[in-house]
């Protein structure tokens, strides 16, 4: 018979692309139940998981962000009494390594003469200025609350000690130079900004 096989294969795909757009209720179970059998596996394997490897919890934390209050830390007068005098390491100060310092700095500030404000103020002529009077910027009130003071060598000591201790609320998030010597090369190199 001429042409019906043609006329079947015709059929065929009639019936083909009938069952193709709509699925039986059997494939929709197939599909469902290997999404619920996938989700039991990962939550299995998650309780096994947390029961093979139990890590050790810190005694005390490794890192604190700026701004964090430390535990066993003493209040900010202790820390600034503590803090030996800037003044005889200044005399051995080295600017170009302080410059060096400085380079952290660079994405908060900047350090030539009429730069633009960053996230943080423009540091030429730091040593010359009073806290919180660089124009065109805004401060944190912590700051604001030392408004009138100069930046002498001793305070300039403790803001890059801890500058969260020194104001308290401060925007700078930087944690500080714990190096003495550090400080006074810094101190040095901002001395030279005039």
């Amino acid at each position: 018979m001429p042409g019906s096989g043609e006329r079947r294969k015709r059929d065929n795909s009639v019936e083909l692309s009938g069952e193709r757009s709509s699925m039986s209720a059997f494939e929709w179970n197939k599909i469902i139940g290997s999404v619920l059998t996938a989700m039991i596996i990962a939550m299995v394997s998650g309780i096994l998981a947390s029961e093979l490897v139990r890590p050790k919890p810190l005694e005390k934390p490794v890192f604190l962000p700026a701004g964090t209050e430390q535990t066993a830390a003493a209040p900010a007068e202790q820390t600034a009494a503590k803090l030996e005098p800037i003044e005889p390491l200044l005399a051995k100060a080295d600017p170009k390594r302080g410059e060096q310092l400085t380079k952290i700095c660079n994405t908060c500030h900047t350090f030539n003469k009429g730069g633009a404000n960053k996230v943080g103020p423009n540091l030429w002529g730091v040593t010359e200025e009073g806290i919180a009077a660089v124009p065109n910027y805004q401060f944190s009130a912590a700051l604001q609350a030392d408004k009138g003071q100069k930046w002498d060598p001793e305070k300039l000591n403790q803001w890059l000690y801890n500058p969260q201790s020194f104001a308290k609320g401060t925007k700078m998030t930087f944690v500080g130079f714990p190096k003495a010597q550090d400080r006074a090369d810094v101190i040095g190199y901002l001395d030279t900004l005039k």
